[in-house]
């Protein structure tokens, strides 16, 4: 499942909130945003895909998720926020080598092969991640322990990277093999690029060791990593990347490319990311993790950067010069993307209104990122009532076919993208700073079930709008069109 995320420390934002944020590129998985709510907590938690059942905490919290709508292969719940106002985002699928994987097995599903023998369930994976965690934690970093004791105890079928924020931190937790684990505390200042590849690129493991103040890991890492002679480093550095992560032909075409796009954004005065003279190429292994960034950063780069297909360099994929490179790379933005969303935190704000969940469906190329509030007992039908039925009575399907009309017709359809995108976030943001006073003067929280009402009834009226646009171009543009006067 190829998805890039990216996470912004308090000091690298413009209003001082923390922000997890990824794309969750299925196959065309249909999405919906829900509010869980604790009441119908269940004792027992069992996976679709390993078979494995997990005992769940006596007492849940309520929170947002984005749940698959055809649940046959699981949840997959994604992303969300819960009612103590701490985020998370699971998973980014990353990469790992032979010599980790043989010494530390994924846990695999085996099913039975011959009469008489019992099928051994498999570990825990991004079907399950979301559900057995958020409903349990009240910060960042226990997001981090709680999935680390269910590592070690169940194991994973799969390599993953996970995201939790609250008010003050950003962690970040990559597994490493089947059952180990390394997780780092985002610095304040930073801006961190995931794009699914093994990120970190530098561990305290003295930290790690002794005081656990930024760096978390298995008990076991420094043995796992002397007995089984996973160092390449040089000169006494520890890379993890080096360690446990991937450096093949294959990152050069589908990874790294994003990191370079991302990097380049974020910092275009303090590298250089073009010409012969160049410190990172879109094919370089040693893009870095985390960058400072030449600027605060704010929502709409969120967007802007998951959005991404290489805008201002040869390799656009919707340019109209032939450069040669012309979608030679896997974009950011790409046509299978279920649901993208950005879970920011607000530090200066009431607790009802901390948290504000922003979110997408579809090609982030083309869809428009709307914010809600998450702490409410409920979402608007227009974001949780999604079937698998093709209907612009709701976010999902109304965006994926403005996505679907516009990438065919891009050359005059983007202005229309454009102007969507801009129109949404505006007035979101005029709703959110209508009831943010609201609630600051003192107004009962139930008053947000209406701003989420408000800010659908908004987002529903200008993707109608757009997608009447975007569906007249594209019919001014089919290819049996045909006048009198054309003879």
């Amino acid at each position: 499942m190829g998805c890039t995320t990216l996470l912004v420390g308090k000091n690298a934002s413009n209003d001082g909130s923390t922000m997890i944020s990824r794309t969750d590129d299925g196959f065309f998985g249909v999405k919906k945003l829900v509010v869980m709510d604790p009441k119908h907590h269940k004792k027992t938690y069992k996976s679709v895909i390993s078979h494995l059942e997990v005992a769940l905490p006596e007492t849940a919290l309520r929170y947002t998720a984005c749940p698959s709508v055809d649940e046959t292969h699981g949840v997959w719940a994604a992303t969300g926020i819960n009612e103590k106002n701490v985020g998370m985002t699971a998973t980014e699928t990353i990469t790992s080598n032979p010599r980790v994987l043989s010494a530390d097995p994924l846990v695999r599903l085996k099913k039975p092969e011959k009469r008489g023998e019992k099928e051994i369930p498999g570990g825990i994976g991004e079907e399950d991640i979301v559900t057995l965690v958020l409903p349990y934690i009240h910060t960042a970093r226990e997001g981090v322990e709680r999935l680390a004791s269910l590592l070690e105890t169940y194991g994973t079928y799969e390599m993953n990277g996970i995201a939790f924020n609250d008010e003050n931190e950003v962690w970040w937790m990559e597994t490493i093999g089947g059952h180990h684990w390394m997780a780092r505390r985002v610095p304040d200042d930073r801006v961190v690029v995931m794009p699914n590849q093994f990120g970190m690129d530098s561990f305290d493991l003295a930290d790690a060791f002794g005081e656990k103040k930024d760096h978390l890991c298995s008990a076991d890492l420094r043995e796992f990593i002397r007995d089984n002679r996973l160092d390449l480093n040089q000169n006494g550095a520890f890379n993890p990347r080096d360690v446990f992560g991937s450096h093949t032909d294959m990152d050069h075409i589908y990874n790294t490319p994003r990191a370079w796009f991302m990097g380049r954004y974020l910092t275009p005065f303090s590298h250089r990311w073009d010409g012969p003279d160049a410190e990172f190429t879109p094919e370089s292994d040693n893009i870095p993790w985390a960058f400072t960034p030449d600027r605060k950063i704010a929502v709409e780069d969120v967007k802007y950067l998951l959005s991404g297909y290489y805008q201002g360099t040869p390799y656009n994929p919707y340019t109209g010069q032939d450069t040669g490179k012309r979608g030679m790379y896997r974009s950011i933005g790409i046509n299978r993307t279920g649901v993208t969303s950005v879970c920011q935190i607000r530090p200066d704000k009431p607790d009802p209104i901390k948290g504000i969940e922003w979110i997408c469906f579809g090609s982030t190329a083309f869809d428009a990122l709307l914010p809600v509030y998450p702490n409410v007992p409920k979402m608007p039908k227009y974001l949780s009532e999604v079937t698998l039925d093709v209907s612009t009575e709701n976010f999902y399907w109304g965006t994926r076919l403005i996505g679907a009309l516009a990438d065919a017709n891009y050359a005059t359809s983007i202005q229309f993208i454009e102007r969507y995108q801009n129109a949404v976030m505006t007035e979101g943001r005029k709703i959110l700073r209508e009831y943010d006073k609201k609630i600051a003067e003192g107004e009962d929280p139930s008053v947000l079930i209406k701003a989420n009402e408000k800010l659908c009834e908004m987002a529903k009226k200008q993707t109608t709008e757009t997608l009447g646009k975007v569906l007249h171009d594209a019919s001014l543009h089919m290819k049996n069109g045909y006048n009198r006067a054309d003879n």
